[in-house]
């Protein structure tokens, strides 16, 4: 098999922080050579991710040169020296999550890569993978979601957003959900959201999310866009409720007194997804009951479009514009 593995490769790099024009499409970067306790995948469909722009932009610090991408699908090519393979072998079919995944070939820890279920077609895994565990983490350990639950979600037409409204319908939540535009609105009632509000045009957002809950409000709050409904979350949250920011897309949340939260007993919190899933068992049972959510409850891995690796710089454009719904793939 090591025979049919070229020298060089494809793939995205990023020497420097910036723009766009930062993301350098090569066509004669080394293939790795994966080491111990790593298996080297073929990358056959890459996930686009929200957090890919911040290490682009500088935004998340981090080493470079280095090619971005945090997950992907293929099939195993080779495995490394030695270490935990946690039983993979060449020949599988797999998703992985890692670093690097802007390329033909990825050397992935065989700690956060999973065989996918023979009955996904193929992409789904690398559209569900980051964004679908997300959303899962959030609704079992940043807040644990209970059937009737009133939840807030921000850029609910996004893509973390469309696997909670899914997921938080499937487990009997009432979701109030925000977007922009009609056609955004319209999608994520199809996937789950009881009531949606247009914050384009809502000109008293905290009186809309209260005409729907009553006084009471929401139980939590899962918001990735950062500062610009951070006050509004705090308004509209409920007594012992909580507030999740996990994404920074309208900017950082600014400094304000902890004393605040007192008032409700709120909880905030600042997740990570990779916190959630440290280790092998934490990874193996989420993917597992992902995937398992997919098969069983005909969730939707919304794909916006399958770009051709060298048409990156389009893609994080498009990201950045607000212009997407749903997942971005490249294909190598």
């Amino acid at each position: 098999m090591a025979t049919s593995i070229p020298k060089m490769m494809k793939g995205v790099l990023v020497e420097k922080t910036g723009g766009v024009e930062v993301l350098e499409y090569k066509t004669d970067l080394p293939v790795p050579t994966p080491k111990e306790g790593e298996v080297l995948v073929k990358n056959d469909f890459i996930g686009i991710n929200y957090i890919d722009t911040y290490f682009r932009t500088g935004l998340y610090p981090s080493k470079k040169p280095e090619i971005l991408g945090r997950e992907a699908e293929g099939t195993i090519v080779s495995t490394g020296p030695g270490g935990e393979l946690y039983n993979l072998k060449v020949g599988d079919r797999v998703v992985w999550m890692g670093t690097s995944a802007y390329a033909e070939y990825t050397a992935a820890p065989a700690s956060k890569t999973h065989v996918i279920p023979s009955s996904l077609p193929q992409g789904v895994a690398a559209a569900a993978l980051l964004q679908g565990l997300t959303a899962l983490t959030l609704i079992r350990e940043s807040y644990h979601v209970k059937k009737g639950d009133f939840v807030l979600v921000h850029a609910a037409a996004g893509g973390v957003g469309l696997w909670l409204c899914q997921l938080l319908k499937v487990v009997g939540a009432r979701t109030i959900g925000t977007a922009s535009t009609a056609e955004k609105i319209e999608l994520a009632k199809k996937n789950g959201a009881e009531f949606m509000i247009n914050y384009k045009e809502e000109k008293d957002f905290v009186g809309a999310v209260k005409k729907i809950t009553g006084p009471e409000g929401v139980r939590a709050v899962f918001d990735s866009t950062g500062k610009d409904q951070f006050e509004n979350d705090l308004e509209v949250v409920g007594r012992k409720g909580t507030v999740v920011s996990y994404g920074n897309s309208s900017g950082a949340v600014p400094p304000f007194a902890i004393s605040r939260l007192s008032a409700k007993n709120v909880a905030i919190l600042r997740p990570t997804l990779f916190n959630y899933i440290a280790t092998r068992e934490e990874f193996e049972a989420y993917t597992a009951e992902l995937f398992d959510f997919i098969i069983k409850d005909n969730l939707n891995a919304r794909v916006h479009e399958t770009y051709p690796l060298a048409d990156i710089a389009r893609a994080h454009t498009d990201l950045e514009g607000r212009k997407t719904t749903g997942k971005l793939l490249l294909k190598p």
